[in-house]
């Protein structure tokens, strides 16, 4: 998000692609902002920060790799995630958090697409991280043309 001078993404980001096209832009938010930095879970990564016992569950890394093998496609085609309404602060030394969202269950955003773009999405529940209280939410996606 270097062009846009910001980490998070709030109303009127754009998403841009590695050629610095405009794949999408969020027209409107009701959270505060958004995660590009804390990037996406995955086995390993649950394994060290919650314990060997959790490496047999899924987590988003694998979850992207699963759907974008339905498309022939592995891991050298993923691109950065973004993490929708997760919270994690940068502190004016840089330090990273993960802490409690700031979301709540209504809030929305909305995306417009600049041209074609696949979407995929992990609702991982993160079943071991206190920061959803241990009890994930559901998401609901509205598709329009």
């Amino acid at each position: 998000m270097v062009e846009q001078v910001n980490v998070f993404l709030v109303s009127g980001t754009r998403l841009l692609s590695n050629e610095g096209r405009t794949l999408m832009t969020v027209t409107a938010t009701s959270c505060e902002r958004h995660d590009t930095i804390g990037g996406a879970c995955s086995q390993e990564s649950n394994s060290l920060r919650y314990g060997f016992h959790t490496k047999h569950q899924h987590a988003c890394v694998e979850n992207f790799l699963l759907a974008h093998s339905w498309r022939g496609m592995g891991k050298r085609d993923m691109t950065s995630n973004i993490n929708w309404f997760m919270n994690v602060p940068v502190d004016p030394d840089g330090t990273l958090g993960i802490v409690d969202g700031i979301s709540a269950p209504g809030l929305s955003v909305d995306l417009h697409a600049e041209m074609d773009v696949l979407v995929v999405i992990s609702n991982c529940p993160q079943i071991n991280n206190p920061c959803n209280g241990f009890d994930p939410t559901p998401i609901r996606l509205l598709v329009t043309r």
